[in-house]
């Protein structure tokens, strides 16, 4: 097929798959609180990171440095994807996404070492776990449109009138799934997943009262229950509202999520690849949901807490995927500069109750 390169598709998906377990890593160094267990950088312990003693891999350190190594690996394989793409693909904005990747991949480094060297300050660590969510939706799309589908003749979608609202909805159900990630990271980074630690209620309320009196008796009720310490210092009002923020954000997400997925659901009868996207995205958010009450209530279990941190990450690249489908099948885009063929179709008015687009 004229433009569909076999080798470059590959290698994408391979660094994409990279990436994920990239975010897995760094989803483990905050769960076992190791982001601080190899304290310079860009050495380790002055090491040169890939000449460091295996046998020192012990605790925390074996986190944080496996962390930094495959960070470096993903590195190398966003320059090589770059260059690749630079020598051998035709389409230009797939080539520039493919620079923006490797400049984010580069920026993502550097957040990466601010972090280390200014002893975790939370905006920056909020950035850096942010931006690797960025650099991995970045990657997977640059997987999908080297793809033979993608360069592929396609039928489009038959619309519901003169309208065809999918697109709009996947992507503000994308955005919703971004904002749920940054609240996410917020959480983490200030210490706030256990500052309320009963679910579903908090404190037994809806939203917890803030009141001076109120927050004596949450501290108090924590240190009883060994989820804290004294020298921990006491919970704050922000780190209340953070919570509660990530909480009902997550729901405002899930109905966004589910409204998506019934859409492409019934496009079953068109497209396969569609549906198939709104079966994951029913079982990501059933799952989500699950492993967040789980958080809370197994008092932030390391394996939990990190497998809720990949799922994100996965909702987040399952609404880009879709986001793409939904756009090349409305035919919104234009075949000759994206690179990209469809078969045009004829809109088809249909009742309410029959499939829409």
């Amino acid at each position: 097929m004229k433009g569909y390169n076999k080798g470059l598709h590959r290698f994408a998906f391979f660094t994409a798959c990279c990436t994920f377990l990239l975010i897995i890593a760094g989803g483990l160094v905050t769960s076992t609180q190791s982001g601080l267990s190899v304290p310079d950088w860009p050495t380790t312990y002055g090491h040169f990171m890939f000449a460091y003693p295996l046998d020192q891999m012990v605790g925390g350190i074996f986190y944080e440095h496996s962390h930094r190594m495959i960070a470096s690996v993903v590195g190398f394989l966003t320059v090589i994807l770059a260059m690749w793409m630079w020598r051998k693909e035709d389409r230009r904005w797939v080539r520039n996404l493919s620079y923006v990747a490797l400049g984010t991949v580069i920026l993502q480094g550097v957040l990466g070492g601010l972090t280390v060297l200014l002893m975790l300050p939370t905006a920056i660590s909020v950035s850096h776990a942010t931006l690797a969510q960025t650099f991995f939706a970045i990657v997977v799309t640059l997987a999908l449109i080297t793809s033979k589908w993608w360069r592929s003749d396609q039928p489009l979608l038959q619309r519901e009138g003169k309208k065809n609202s999918l697109p709009q909805l996947i992507l503000i159900t994308a955005f919703a799934v971004y904002i749920q990630l940054i609240l996410g990271a917020l959480m983490r980074h200030t210490h706030s997943g256990l500052v309320v630690p009963d679910f579903p209620l908090a404190y037994g309320q809806l939203f917890p009262s803030l009141s001076p009196e109120a927050m004596d008796q949450y501290n108090q009720q924590l240190i009883q229950s060994d989820i804290r310490i004294a020298a921990d210092g006491a919970v704050t009002q922000g780190q209340i509202i953070i919570h509660m923020l990530h909480r009902f954000w997550a729901v405002i997400t899930a109905i966004f999520i589910a409204w998506t997925a019934v859409r492409l659901l019934k496009l079953s009868s068109q497209s396969k690849r569609l549906a198939r996207l709104g079966y994951v995205l029913f079982g990501l958010i059933v799952l989500q949901i699950a492993l967040g009450a789980l958080t809370v209530l197994s008092l932030k279990a390391v394996d939990v807490t990190t497998a809720h941190v990949a799922t994100g990450a996965l909702l987040l690249v399952t609404c880009v995927l879709a986001s793409f489908h939904s756009i090349k099948l409305s035919g919104k885009l234009s075949g000759k500069l994206f690179g990209i063929r469809t078969q045009h179709q004829t809109a088809v008015s249909f009742s309410p109750g029959e499939v829409s687009a």
